[in-house]
């Protein structure tokens, strides 16, 4: 497996070894044995798996406040999306600032996003299915978010109008909201 910086401190591109011919595929998903090798030991508690029908929908921008943040080992299974994490660490060098990359059912990159980032994607395929590894459980009462389109943070996502949920077209801007994390180096 290849890592391959962002030029984000801890946000880190993944590209698995696949092994392929006439008749398909084979690779690790994942290994915690080189993802430790290559200094991601994470201890995944869940996998999770969304679907997302027309193109546009957009999930996200998401986070969990501590104590119980996530980190998210993601990547697209079939179809395609545009994925984004904004590092919301105070005091890091790239604070406020997002990536993004396309990941798709052909391209089989992950995105390692660490604790102290929000995350989201919006589907370039009509269908796309997306899957995720977290290091820590759902908390409802930690579950919280940052506008999708927040002027400060800039993110240029590549639909014009998207398909939101309720709740994400009501979260608050990073500087109305603020941030709950601390940037350690």
């Amino acid at each position: 497996m290849e890592v391959s910086q962002t030029g984000i401190p801890g946000l880190v591109v993944v590209k698995p070894r696949v092994f392929g011919d006439n008749r398909g595929f084979f690779l690790e998903t994942h290994s915690r044995k080189a993802y430790a090798a290559a200094g991601l030991d994470y201890d995944f508690v869940q996998d999770n798996h969304a679907r997302s029908g027309p193109r546009g929908v957009l999930r996200g921008l998401h986070y969990q406040r501590p104590p119980n943040t996530q980190a998210k080992l993601v990547w697209v299974v079939r179809g395609a999306v545009f994925d984004v994490a904004v590092d919301l660490r105070v005091g890091s060098p790239t604070y406020g600032k997002w990536y993004g990359i396309e990941l798709t059912e052909d391209n089989f990159l992950r995105l390692m996003v660490p604790r102290g980032f929000a995350h989201g994607y919006v589907t370039l395929t009509e269908n796309a299915e997306f899957m995720y590894k977290v290091d820590a459980p759902y908390s409802p009462a930690d579950d919280a978010g940052i506008a999708w389109n927040d002027p400060d943070i800039g993110v240029a996502w590549p639909v014009d109008v998207p398909v939101l949920s309720d709740k994400d077209a009501r979260q608050p801007t990073l500087a109305a909201g603020g941030s709950p994390f601390v940037y350690v180096p």
